[in-house]
Order: structure tokens, then C-alpha cells, then sequence
């Protein structure tokens, strides 16, 4: 807030600014993780990154058997659910370390409590 009890306009933009950046950064950050996803007790492994991008399946060839591919098809299937879980958590962990400024009074009209 300014000094005359309104708001300080550029003092907001900066912060804005700010937890852009930490925004960008948390993504840059997440994108280069990579995450492992498995099955089978490791005997299927889907490999992504943080950002989403699969990069390797791996599958053991003890479990490829030409008579019983269902079971191939929901290893691969759970791997994949792993993974993806995984890459979820690790989203929603980088969105809970940003550093949210106190906006003062603005806050409190996005549900932060009642205006005074």
C-alpha cells in the first residue's frame, strides 16, 4: 500500500514480477526432474520428466510371454500410473514452495477475509 492508504501499484507489479519468475523457475526445475514409474515389483518401468515428457519404457523379459500379453499390457498400464502420479506430486510440490507476497488488503478480496 502507498503512503495516502491506497494502493502501491508498482510495489504490486514487482511482487507479480517476483512470483512470476519463482513460477518459471519452479517449471524449469520440474521439467529437468526425471521421475521413475513401476510395476511388477520393477520387473516394468516407465521413465518421464517432471514436465510430462517419456523418455524410456524398460520391460523385463522374463514378463513378455506371447500366451499371457493382458498381463504385459496392465504392467505397462500401472507404470504408467505411477509415473504420472509421480510427475502430479511433483507439480503440486512446486506450486506449494512459491513464495506468495503479502498483498495487503487485495488479498482479502480474493477470499483472504473480510476488507477493513
Amino acid at each position: 500500500m502507498s503512503n495516502d492508504g491506497g494502493f502501491d501499484i508498482s510495489s504490486l507489479l514487482e511482487q507479480a514480477q517476483a512470483v512470476q519468475q519463482q513460477l518459471q523457475e519452479a517449471q524449469e526445475t520440474q521439467a529437468a526432474t526425471v521421475v521413475t514409474g513401476s510395476a511388477g515389483g520393477g520387473k516394468v518401468t516407465v521413465e518421464a520428466t517432471g514436465g510430462g515428457e517419456f523418455r524410456r519404457v524398460t520391460i523385463a523379459p522374463e514378463v513378455v510371454d506371447a500366451r499371457d500379453v493382458e498381463l504385459l499390457e496392465e504392467l505397462v498400464l500401472a507404470a504408467i500410473r505411477d509415473v504420472t502420479g509421480q510427475i502430479a506430486e511433483l507439480q503440486s510440490g512446486a506450486m506449494n514452495n512459491l513464495q506468495l507476497p503479502d498483498m495487503g488488503g487485495i488479498g482479502k478480496l480474493f477470499g483472504g477475509g473480510a476488507v477493513t
